[in-house]
Formats: C-alpha cells, structure tokens, sequence
C-alpha cells in the first residue's frame, strides 16, 4: 500500500433481541437500536433482526452499544453476526 491511500473494510452486523414481542420491540431493542443511531450509524429495523453496516474501525463500540444497552433493557438474548461485505480502498 502506497502513502496517501487508505484501505476500509466493511461489515454487516446482523442482530436479534429477544424477547421478541410481535409488533412491540419493547426497550430493549429500542434503545439498543437508539445506541446504535447515536453513534451516526444508520439501522435497518426487521421483524425478526436488524441490521447495519459499519467500517472496521466501529465495530468492536458498535457491537458494544448492541449487547449493552439490550441488556441493560430486559433482554434475554442477543444474536450478533458480522460479514465482511467490502473492502475499498481509496487514495487521499
């Protein structure tokens, strides 16, 4: 790798909370998701999982905010997957 390039990997977490409540994700989905946006990060919110993506560089604090404030609001379980989905590289 040259000086003045840089390389980004990204990767998809997937996520789910449980307990899961039909039609009421409850606190404890809601403000792991609401952790999640605070941090700029955009969620795709499912039925039965969300989703983000996220460079390398945040996904240790991303993941964090995930499982903390879950179970910080009553959940039982967390799922967490990550998939690398990219790697970019850029000059400057």
């Amino acid at each position: 790798m040259s000086i003045g390039r840089y390389h980004r990997t990204v990767l998809l977490l997937e996520f789910t909370i449980e307990p899961f409540h039909e039609g009421n994700p409850g606190p404890h989905v809601t403000a792991a998701i609401a952790a999640v946006e605070a941090m700029g990060v955009e969620v795709e919110f499912g039925p039965f999982g969300s989703s983000c993506v996220v460079g390398q560089a945040q996904v240790a604090d991303v993941s964090g905010a995930i499982v903390a404030q879950a179970f910080a609001n009553g959940a039982t379980h967390v799922s967490l997957h990550a998939e690398r989905v990219a790697d970019a590289a850029g000059g400057a």
